[in-house]
């Protein structure tokens, strides 16, 4: 495991889930995966976040203020907690987004945590360099948090098993995986991760 990484969990809540609002097909197939990834970062004594969409119940995010989304992740509703059998632990920081209805919200960046602070603020204070990335949707949000990291300088490796997109075209998913590694992100499975050097 590199030094100075980080693992980001993108979304996994219920409404992006089978039966959700704005469910992703076999979205909850990520679920395994993200859990062991987790297991081996907080082995190895490392930071993980976890970022939630919690948008107002108004929303230009929502197609009936002429977003492009059905209402979802409400705050405070069942459809905006993480799903229950997301094994995040008590040390996780949790970043919510799209809290702000003038704003989509589809990066991880955007987030805040309660206390107000940034993700990049805290990873410039840990001094993360390097940020392992899963979740949900691959050609959302999990695509808008990748590119922004690359954006800001970090080293971004994405768990390929570890991701589902909405796939409103058939290829989207693959095309917006492809724009990950073309624009530098590292693309490697969850199980590669015991053999990454140190």
């Amino acid at each position: 495991m590199i030094d100075k990484a980080a693992l980001l969990v993108v979304d996994i809540q219920n409404d992006f889930c089978p039966g959700g609002a704005l469910q992703i097909r076999d979205g909850d197939r990520v679920i395994e995966p993200v859990n062991r990834a987790i297991s081996v970062f907080t082995t190895a004594g490392l930071p993980i976040f976890a970022s939630r969409d919690w948008h107002p119940t108004q929303s230009l995010h929502f197609q009936e203020s002429g977003g492009p989304w059905p209402t979802h992740c409400v705050q405070g509703t069942v459809g905006a907690k993480f799903h229950p059998e997301l094994k995040l632990t008590d040390k996780t920081v949790v970043l919510s987004k799209g809290n702000n209805s003038e704003l989509q919200g589809y990066s991880a960046f955007e987030g805040v945590t309660d206390d107000g602070l940034t993700l990049l603020s805290i990873l410039e204070e840990l001094e993360t360099t390097r940020i392992y990335l899963c979740g949900l949707a691959t050609d959302y949000c999990v695509l808008s948090t990748a590119l922004e990291a690359l954006k800001l300088g970090f080293e971004v490796t994405l768990l390929t098993d570890a991701v589902a997109g909405v796939d409103i075209s058939p290829d989207s998913s693959e095309k917006a995986i492809r724009e990950m590694a073309d624009s530098g992100a590292v693309l490697i499975s969850v199980g590669e991760l015991d053999s990454v050097p140190g």
